[in-house]
């Protein structure tokens, strides 16, 4: 008990570490203090550490979308919203941003989310009233226009958010023993390829790339030579996904090959290649 009260009597330090949903944030305290009388200004501006949750780690433990708490963070960097072009989770982020209290925020994704029935929905035609620190802006009302819902929609992509494809690839390996499944001896390798434009590749993968297979490309060109520095297909998923990009197209091939002169009676070494077609 007296550890708790010792605890709670500490003020949050600089820099601060938030488990969000399971996805673990690393901030500054200034940035989550960014909009007074938000959620996050009350939590970690007013409070106390020892009144917030916190998992195993010691990580402040934040129960919502780990996902969109991206673009949440973002803006209370900036006071400004960069969405992927295609982005699908407007109305699901729009609910954290209500959650978060952040009003300005919750306005720009209503007035470009869908026109006049979105913005009398969720804010009567009244327009929003501008956080402090935030620029200045104009939000839409019922009756706007589709020309301004267009435009509304232009500002909240990524200014380098290009349209086009992007090929991972999957390739691993593994042995079964002479015709018992139990023996099979798996020797996976965790060769992840990206097949693609230059730019569009980092755009999406960042530091994840791994470019020693073709250093100083020009952003211009295309690559079928970069790794990625995962092991799991779903984090390269991840990525995609939260930068607008969705699956198209997959094929599959696999091949078999045998160690000896008998093929009876050798271990039998098979090879899978799998490649998935994403698309922004």
């Amino acid at each position: 008990m007296a550890q708790t009260d010792s605890q709670s009597s500490t003020s949050f330090p600089d820099i601060v570490e938030l488990n969000v949903g399971g996805q673990v944030y690393v901030t500054r305290l200034q940035t989550l203090t960014a909009v007074p009388n938000s959620l996050l200004w009350t939590k970690f501006g007013q409070g106390s550490p020892g009144d917030l949750p916190t998992d195993s780690k010691g990580r402040f433990f934040v129960d919502r979308d780990g996902f969109l708490f991206r673009y949440i963070l973002d803006y209370l960097r900036d006071s400004e919203l960069s969405l992927p072009e295609f982005f699908k989770e407007r109305r699901r982020l729009q609910k954290e941003a209500d959650f978060f209290r952040l009003p300005g925020l919750s306005g720009r994704l209503a007035a470009a989310g869908g026109g006049g029935g979105s913005c009398a929905e969720d804010g009567g035609g009244e327009p929003e009233e501008a956080e402090p620190g935030s620029p200045v802006t104009t939000t839409a009302a019922a009756s706007t226009s589709s020309s301004s819902s267009s435009s509304s929609e232009r500002t909240l992509r990524s200014p380098g958010a290009d349209s086009g494809y992007i090929t991972v690839g999957y390739r691993g390996s593994y042995t079964i023993g002479r015709d018992i499944q139990a023996d099979a001896k798996f020797r996976r390798v965790a060769r992840i390829t990206v097949c693609g434009k230059i730019s569009l590749a980092k755009e999406v993968f960042g530091d994840t790339l791994n470019e020693s297979r073709d250093p100083d490309r020009p952003p211009d060109k295309y690559t079928s030579r970069y790794y990625l520095k995962y092991n799991f297909l779903e984090q390269a998923f991840d990525r995609l996904a939260a930068a607008g990009f969705r699956m198209v197209a997959c094929s599959s091939t696999g091949t078999c090959s045998y160690g000896g002169n008998d093929p009876a009676g050798d271990d039998r070494l098979w090879t899978s290649y799998t490649e998935y077609v994403f698309s922004r």
